[in-house]
């Protein structure tokens, strides 16, 4: 009996490691090299739920939906409460079309972390207090430069508003995470362009058609400014000249 068991044991343990083996062409003759590494992400965007509840956003990222199937690699609740929804190394479906600097699919190159929040409300300081812990372990893990901590809006602006004006953008630069002006503002020198800082800074004012490219600008004050304004000032460009000099 005991001989029986082990057996199928065995068998049991065969079957899933073919489950979790990597595919391999059968046009081709299998000949592994040992000279590669898993797909790293090298950004990670914030988003909100814009639901009402954990156990609401739960179903959505892991089932179909209206729109299509959406997913994120972690979901973090009000309480700090930490949920993985999809391995680090695989590709999640949060962030849809959109562009970061010269990041042209944003699902393939980042983590996308979901936050637990109407839209409308401030965040919890106890879900920022998770937050800021799992992106320390996630920058150091993964090695992703802690400047690169972005929102939904900054490379999707005439689709999303996420994760809004409220988020506290300051605090997390104050861990150290995404990109915050540093010391005093100075007036910018002559001849500086805020249009091409935003760019500099990964803007994707090419997509965006909005008059004065309004998008961009109420995704940038969003960010910096803590409001949804749509047309850029001398205090946008002492900014801009801050982040990109």
């Amino acid at each position: 009996m005991r001989c029986r068991s082990a057996i199928i044991l065995l068998m049991l343990s065969a079957l899933a490691a073919c489950a979790h083996a990597p595919p391999h062409n059968p046009m081709a003759r299998w000949v592994p090299s040992p000279n590669f590494e898993p797909r790293r992400p090298n950004l990670i965007v914030i988003h909100a739920t814009e639901q009402d509840s954990v156990a609401e956003s739960l179903d959505t990222l892991r089932t179909g939906n209206s729109g299509g199937p959406v997913s994120a690699h972690y979901l973090v609740g009000r309480d700090g409460d930490l949920y993985q929804l999809v391995a680090d190394d695989q590709r999640a479906w949060h962030a849809g079309p959109g562009r970061w600097g010269t990041i042209t699919d944003v699902n393939d190159a980042s983590i996308g972390i979901e936050l637990d929040n109407d839209g409308e409300s401030d965040f919890a300081p106890a879900q920022i207090d998770a937050l800021v812990r799992l992106l320390d372990d996630l920058c150091t893990r993964l090695r992703i430069p802690r400047t690169q901590v972005i929102g939904h809006a900054d490379f999707a602006p005439t689709r999303k508003r996420d994760p809004g004006f409220r988020f506290p953008w300051k605090q997390l630069a104050d861990a150290g995470f995404g990109a915050w002006p540093r010391g005093p503002l100075s007036e910018p020198p002559p001849g500086f362009d805020p249009w091409l800082a935003l760019r500099l800074l990964g803007y994707p004012l090419d997509q965006d058609d909005s008059p004065g490219h309004a998008a961009s600008v109420r995704a940038f004050h969003r960010h910096f400014r803590g409001d949804e304004g749509e047309v850029l000032d001398a205090q946008d460009a002492r900014i801009l000249y801050a982040l990109t000099r």
